[in-house]
């Protein structure tokens, strides 16, 4: 009787398995190609080009997306730490690879934009850097940056500064969604996630 009772659970997760194991490939298969294509004849990135079928959005979002990239009060070493830091959470491969660029010319290294894969606890971060990098991934899992975290970074950030801070996780963790339910395809010479962080 046990015995018989053990091979029907055995069946009955091996059968839980293989569903699961089928759904998942459909899935993958699914996850192939842009949901809406770019629009032919948009001289931008994919993500404009995508974009231009909604006019009125993009123009009103645009000024936005500008002033956080090149007009807020974060220096460009802080502002491209915590893009990459929410492109590497939300899984936004497109995001990655723009902002690698942006990084380098912002004066990081490789071995820096990989350690940012692996968060605040990876290479030879100043300690306001890692609670940078803390603040966005606080950001991104509870919505909100933590007492001890806003304090750390309050004792050098004006009010404006975290202010931007917050707004620039939240852009980019708005766009990120947008890459990836839209599947924009990634552009030409983009560099792909550090294939040797693991996901956590």
């Amino acid at each position: 009787m046990k015995t018989q009772t053990l091979r029907r659970t055995a069946a009955v997760t091996l059968g839980l398995a293989l569903v699961a194991s089928s759904l998942s490939a459909q899935w993958t298969r699914r996850e192939t190609g842009p949901r809406i294509p770019p629009v032919e004849g948009v001289e931008s990135i994919n993500l404009i080009r995508t974009l231009s079928h909604h006019p009125p959005l993009l123009e009103a979002w645009g000024p936005f997306g500008g002033y956080i990239l090149s007009g807020s009060t974060l220096p460009d070493r802080d502002r491209e730490m915590v893009i990459l830091r929410t492109a590497w959470l939300n899984e936004a491969a497109y995001e990655w690879g723009h902002h690698a660029r942006a990084a380098r010319a912002a004066g990081m290294t490789d071995e820096e934009i990989r350690n940012i894969a692996v968060g605040e606890n990876a290479g030879p971060w100043t300690s306001f850097e890692r609670y940078l990098l803390r603040a966005a991934t606080e950001l991104h899992r509870r919505s909100a940056i933590s007492e001890r975290t806003w304090a750390f970074l309050k004792a050098r950030y004006t009010d404006q500064q975290m202010i931007d801070l917050i707004f620039t996780v939240g852009q980019y963790r708005m766009v990120s969604m947008a890459l990836r339910s839209m599947r924009v395809e990634l552009d030409e010479g983009l560099e792909p996630f550090p294939e040797d962080v693991p996901r956590r």
